[in-house]
């Protein structure tokens, strides 16, 4: 069983159904079939194979599912990119990514007119379209480039034979996740059909979703957290996802009253914003009857805040990309308890173990470790690293936690120097290699240091050759390579990063110092 097979299903149980509500238009489960048939047929006259792969540099918009759902069923492998990355970000998933087709933002085709001789491999851009203005646009690129770009909706209503479904396998690779490591280059986690499927099923059924469902779809889709829990999981139960291109507490206020939403999941800082808008009124969240929260530790203070003005339990959980993503949750019929990722999903096995692998005894602290039906593949063309993460079916997550005797599980810190900004990861190691590239740094250290807004937020640590260079100058500098949620946000200049005797920068000293000054 997959995700196509189950979606495909609903539709045609259901075909009246609303699938999708996004700026005022309601989508049917049998259009949404319609579209997807379509678009399957597009993707196999572009001369895209199965085994293939496309790009997704896509917000969130009912095009994003159709090209997922799509690819899926003609057995083409998705790569989903925030599409507010840099060239350079782009640059490097696409290539490392094989990336034969991008379907875009219309606001993509300056990108593809400066940058085309940077991804020789592409062979066809399909740019969804938000303006009347887009066939004057097109009409003015070069002609190497024109030939090129296709548009999505006039290739969509092209196309009078619907495309059927190839075979799948269920560990055929379904997408590809790019998530940045703290040695390097970003990895992409190559998650297969059934990764997407079990994942989708488990927390569906862990939060009792159903047909009768509105569930509000404010987190990027691109973001795995995103794409299981708001998108492929009401999917699975014929729910109605209303579709939000943006977070904007006053919009979502406006979607939560109108559509009568009744399931919202959101990052910290998203649930922080709602309860600090006070424009806003909770009458408009009557009819929520779940908050699911993730993709960063939420604070006990903000969970306490969103409850008592909105008079709803928060669920947080836990997970990561490479595990599809969610491994735990704060159970519905059981006690939940502020300040832990809650319990094991159904299917799921979490353990806290040693560095030796041995589980650890309950309070005491260690890594986590995950194995399930939702544990990635590997990492395309990582082997090396993909032996080091998983290991006899173990998921080494990189994070310290420890579980009590009711087997709730807490995370005690990252192992890794992951920082989280709005539920966004920042990688310090990215950032310090493009602040090294400066001519004027010398030495460079950048660790996350709390925000009552985002969670966290970016903090360098520089110290430089010469006493040029301006704080102002390093953040533009910064901007040229790097997405603005992982521009420092502070640039401190000191004479000496600290070390140890083997050279290796002592940052929990850095963080020391930040709190002190």
């Amino acid at each position: 069983m997959n995700l196509v097979e189950q979606v495909r299903q609903r539709a045609l149980e259901q075909p009246n159904r609303i699938a999708f509500h996004y700026k005022g238009k309601d989508i049917t489960y049998g259009e949404f079939e319609q579209a997807v048939g379509q678009f399957a047929s597009v993707i196999r006259h572009l001369n895209i194979q199965k085994g293939e792969h496309i790009a997704l540099l896509l917000g969130n918009r009912p095009e994003f599912l159709i090209s997922l759902y799509a690819a899926m069923r003609a057995g083409v492998t998705v790569i989903p990119i925030n599409p507010i990355y840099t060239m350079d970000e782009i640059t490097y998933i696409v290539n490392n990514g094989d990336v034969k087709a991008i379907i875009a933002e219309e606001s993509f085709l300056k990108t593809i007119e400066k940058g085309i001789h940077a991804f020789p491999q592409v062979e066809s851009y399909l740019i969804c379209e938000s303006s009347n203005k887009i066939e004057e646009k097109v009409s003015i690129l070069s002609e190497s480039v024109k030939e090129k770009v296709k548009l999505f909706n006039k290739e969509l209503d092209s196309i009078t034979t619907l495309f059927d479904c190839v075979e799948i396998d269920h560990e055929d690779t379904a997408v590809i996740l790019y998530t940045s490591g703290t040695t390097g280059y970003p990895k992409g986690a190559m998650l297969s059909h059934k990764n997407l499927y079990s994942n989708a099923r488990d927390v569906s059924n862990h939060f009792l979703m159903s047909s009768e469902d509105r569930v509000i779809a404010t987190l990027p889709l691109f973001h795995v957290f995103g794409l299981t829990v708001v998108a492929n999981a009401p999917l699975l139960k014929g729910a109605n996802i209303l579709i939000a291109p943006r977070f904007s507490p006053s919009e979502i206020y406006e979607l939560a009253e109108t559509q009568k939403a009744t399931v919202f999941a959101g990052v910290p800082t998203m649930l922080n914003f709602l309860c600090q808008f006070k424009k806003g009124n909770p009458e408009n969240f009557s009819y929520l009857r779940l908050a699911i929260s993730g993709g960063a530790p939420l604070p006990i203070s903000v969970l306490h805040s969103f409850e008592e003005r909105f008079n709803i339990k928060v669920s947080e959980g836990y997970g990561l990309s490479e595990a599809a993503p969610v491994t735990c949750f704060n159970p519905l019929n059981r006690e939940r308890k502020p300040g832990s990722i809650g319990m094991s999903i159904p299917n799921v096995e979490n353990r806290v173990v040693d560095d030796q692998g041995n589980e650890v005894p309950i309070g005491e602290v260690g890594e986590l470790v995950v194995r399930g039906p939702n544990v990635m593949k590997g990492y395309y063309k990582l082997p090396e690293e993909t032996s080091n993460a998983i290991r006899e079916g173990w998921l080494y997550t990189g994070d310290l936690a420890r579980k009590d005797e009711d087997d709730y599980f807490y995370i005690v810190d990252r192992k890794k120097d992951l920082i989280i900004v709005g539920g966004y990861n920042v990688y310090p190691r990215e950032v310090e290699e493009v602040l090294y590239s400066h001519p004027n740094v010398l030495e460079s250290a950048v660790v996350g240091i709390p925000d009552p807004d985002f969670g966290e937020t970016v903090y360098a640590y520089v110290t430089l050759k010469e006493n040029t260079s301006t704080i102002c100058e390093l953040q533009q500098f910064c901007a040229k390579s790097l997405a603005k949620y992982k521009i420092p946000e502070v640039i401190e200049f000191i004479d000496r990063i600290p070390k140890n005797s083997t050279g290796k920068i002592l940052k929990r000293e850095l963080k020391e110092m930040e709190k002190t000054n």
